[in-house]
This record gives C-alpha cells, sequence and structure tokens, in this order.
C-alpha cells in the first residue's frame, strides 16, 4: 500500500501497569515508523515503571516486573522516544483515547524540557 504522507508517521502502541491515564505506567513501546519516501523503522522497548505491575494487567500483555527489572526506566529513554517521533504524526489503535494521553503524561512528568513530542498531542501534567 503507497501512504501519501507529507510527514512521517508513527504507528505505536503501549502496555501499560493498568489502564487509569493519571496513575499508570509504561511497561512497552512499540512502533514503526513510515517515512515519505515508504522507509521503515521499527523499535520495541521494554521499561521498568517503578511500581508493581499488577496481576490483572500481567495477565493481558505478559510482562511481569520480574521482566521489566533490569530495563531503563522511562526517564532514561525519554529523550531517545521523543527525538524519534517529534515532527511525526501519530497514531495507533485507540491511541487518541488511552496511549497519546499516557505518553504525553510520561514525557510532562519525567522531561519537561521536551518541546515536541508529535504533531497534536494533548499537553497534560497530572502526577504533580
Amino acid at each position: 500500500m503507497k501512504l501519501n504522507l507529507k510527514n512521517p508517521i508513527v504507528f505505536f502502541d503501549l502496555e501499560t501497569t493498568g489502564t487509569n491515564i493519571n496513575t499508570d505506567r509504561i511497561v512497552e513501546i512499540c512502533y514503526l515508523k513510515v517515512y515519505p519516501n515508504g522507509n521503515e523503522e521499527t523499535k520495541t522497548m521494554r521499561i521498568n515503571p517503578e511500581m508493581h505491575i499488577p496481576e490483572q494487567s500481567s495477565a493481558i500483555h505478559g510482562i511481569y516486573d520480574a521482566d521489566v527489572a533490569d530495563c531503563p526506566t522511562f526517564k532514561e529513554v525519554a529523550k531517545e522516544i521523543a527525538r524519534d517521533i517529534e515532527g511525526c504524526d501519530l497514531a495507533g489503535f485507540n491511541s487518541n483515547r488511552f496511549d497519546i494521553p499516557v505518553l504525553a503524561d510520561d514525557f510532562l512528568y519525567f522531561i519537561s524540557s521536551v518541546k515536541s513530542f508529535g504533531r497534536g498531542v494533548p499537553a497534560r501534567r497530572s502526577r504533580h
């Protein structure tokens, strides 16, 4: 399928510690970046959420505390993720209702110096 893109687009998905946008944290981010010329990049990162992953969540995504114990925290990878998605359009299943707000909140909470990490991302600051 040929996409007519003006900007790169990042299709992404998050796995989290739960479904509460304000309090739950990212445990995995996976994304596919498609450039206007058709080139593609993929990346998957496990992230230590610095909190317990409830059994109910682990039963859904299969990620347990031990799986992320030695992984970097979001703060440690936030700038890399921001560089990867800066200036891109963002897309994903249910991303406007959950994934984008969670990602935006983590960026705002952990690295307030990030000016832009995607186009049209709502800004919120709920963890302070």
